[in-house]
């Protein structure tokens, strides 16, 4: 009985003991998630970078990469392609292929009939309203009198990974958006943005709205004191190198490319320093709008301090000029090719100054486009390759007198913008029109029309008789609230859109399903990339997915994209593993 009696002690003594062990491991452990989630430990701390800089080259087909690859430097292109990963086969998810939409894509991995930017300008369907995709009537501009600033991310339906970065680290992480164009800043930036800065033409100065700030910061203010647009287009805009060495030199000044008001012929030196006075939204047309977008880049991080806080920050910039030289000069055009070499020159500048600020190995860049461009359609006609300019004014006048002797009322269709018919639904409601029969009539219409390759009720592309890559696009370009009722389809080099020359239309523009436009470069960096290419179809809304990934925080919340696996490398945490 005693031993009995001893037994039990024993083993009471052993339990208590255990359950203590075990409370005091519980305890432990509960403690060390909340040092991770609450307090920063870095000795214990998830790794991540330090910094986050996604660059958006507007315009930038995919081929560029290489076009120019014998004349870029070591440290610019080059360095991005030896030694980060490079997605060789990225592909945008949707049409209609425009600044507003790549980008908002970009950051969010999602599609316009999830994020609603449905292109650069949109109809709100309900209204008949046109409506810009950043437009923002309730905010002010700040650091202008002009109406420039009225922007933010209202219309973004979605989170962004910069929002989810923001959101993850309690708002610690500095998120800041930068560009010459307005949308290029702002849907990248997100919505809980620190801030996000574009070009004002009027004033030469950078600015930004009440949606995040009263008052410009006294770093922004003394860069703009130092008047650099005006500083560079005080330079003139000479080719880097001698023009007889350029691929595109023998190109030079041919009738496909668009001249400069007061010039001549659209060829190389550019007098900007007499053209710029009361048009300081010239450098937007030259390689020095990516020069000066960058050196606000630089002074952001060293003004904000960004990478040198607990948590990971996220400098978004997009680099406008391109688009701009692009629809000015077409894809083949010594401008096109002296803005490359010197982005190539600005690029290893920037990353030198991000290995000296930041440190080596301690950031993470992607850089990638929002959309590519197509070649002159001239140019293509003359080499005898089929393609056409469209002329959806006169298509879209044309529409109506079909529907008016059909109807006995005159605008029933509202715009063909993006591509899309728009139908004036006052009209429409108030007669009670079968919409259904109307979309037949305009399909129709639009299938007679020798340009128009296919004319497809939105609504049912999931099921139209047309290859399946233009299927899925469709519907993921559909916003019910911002996108048209049929999607126009045209043959393959036909657009809408090309300026106008003395023989012809000159420079080009984008914005379809087509490789020259949806085939975009995606090349990763840095911190936790892997060095390596990838050849297997990749989308532009696996970005985010892939950042999300990275810095181990939730993908956007309309993110139909899927983490490139192939790209990450392993963190110290998995070697220890």
């Amino acid at each position: 009985m005693k031993i009995k009696h001893l037994l039990v002690i024993v083993f009471a003594f052993a339990a208590v003991s255990v359950s203590a062990q075990t409370k005091k491991k519980h305890a432990q452990a509960v403690t060390t998630i909340a040092d991770n989630f609450g307090r920063v430990v870095p000795d214990n701390s998830l790794p991540r970078p330090k910094l986050v800089v996604g660059i958006v080259v507007d315009q930038m087909r995919w081929d560029y990469l290489y076009r120019y690859y014998d004349r870029y430097q070591d440290n610019g292109f080059k360095r991005l392609l030896n030694q980060g990963f490079s997605c060789e086969n990225t592909q945008v998810d949707y049409i209609p292929t425009f600044t507003g939409p790549g980008h908002s894509c970009i950051y969010t991995g999602s599609v316009p009939s999830i994020h609603g930017i449905a292109g650069n300008d949109f109809i709100i369907q309900a209204t008949g309203k046109s409506m810009y995709c950043t437009e923002d009537t309730t905010v002010q501009t700040v650091g202008s009198e002009s109406k420039a600033g009225q922007m933010s991310p209202k219309n973004l339906l979605v989170t962004t990974v910069t929002d989810e970065l923001r959101l993850a680290t309690n708002f610690r992480s500095k998120v800041i958006g930068i560009a010459l164009k307005d949308r290029g800043g702002i849907l990248p930036a997100g919505h809980t943005a620190n801030a996000a800065y574009w070009f004002d033409d009027k004033t030469g100065n950078w600015i930004s709205s009440t949606y995040y700030m009263k008052d410009l910061p006294q770093w922004v203010k003394d860069f703009n004191d130092q008047k650099l647009a005006e500083n560079y287009l005080k330079l003139d805009w000479n080719t880097l190198y001698p023009k007889d060495t350029y691929l595109q030199s023998t190109a030079d000044s041919t009738k496909y490319e668009g001249k400069f008001k007061g010039m001549t012929a659209p060829t190389l030196p550019v007098k900007t320093s007499g053209m710029y006075k009361g048009n300081l939204g010239l450098i937007r047309s030259t390689p020095y709008g990516n020069t000066f977008t960058l050196d606000l880049a630089v002074a952001a991080i060293n003004a904000e301090e960004l990478g040198q806080h607990p948590v990971t920050d996220f400098l978004a910039v997009s680099l406008s000029s391109p688009d701009y030289i692009g629809h000015q000069f077409g894809v083949n055009a010594v401008e096109i090719e002296d803005t490359y070499l010197r982005l190539d020159r600005d690029i290893a500048n920037f990353l030198v100054y991000l290995d000296a600020k930041v440190g080596r190995g301690n950031y993470t860049v992607f850089l990638t486009a929002d959309h590519g461009a197509a070649h002159n359609t001239a140019f293509l006609n003359d080499h005898n390759i089929p393609a056409g300019v469209w002329d959806d004014g006169a298509a879209l006048k044309d529409l109506n007198k079909f529907l008016l002797d059909k109807y006995k009322v005159d605008g029933l269709v509202l715009s063909l913008a993006n591509y899309q018919v728009n139908f004036n639904y006052s009209i429409v409601n108030y007669l009670h029109l079968d919409e259904e029969i109307l979309k037949k009539d305009c399909i129709g219409y639009f299938e007679k029309l020798p340009e128009v390759a296919f004319a497809v009720d939105m609504k049912k592309a999931a099921t139209a008789a047309i290859p399946e890559a233009l299927r899925s696009r469709i519907v993921n370009g559909y916003s019910t609230e911002h996108s048209g009722e049929v999607q126009i389809i045209l043959k393959p080099a036909y657009f809408t859109g090309h300026g106008s020359g003395d023989s012809g239309p000159t420079g080009t523009t984008h914005g379809t399903w087509n490789p020259y436009d949806n085939h975009i470069p995606l090349v990763f960096m840095g911190w936790g990339i892997q060095h390596g290419s990838l050849t297997r179809e990749t989308h532009m809304t696996d970005i985010a997915a892939t950042i999300a990934a990275l810095l181990h925080i939730q993908a956007p919340n309309g993110s139909i994209g899927t983490p490139i696996s192939e790209v990450l490398g392993k963190s110290e945490r998995r070697k220890e593993q």
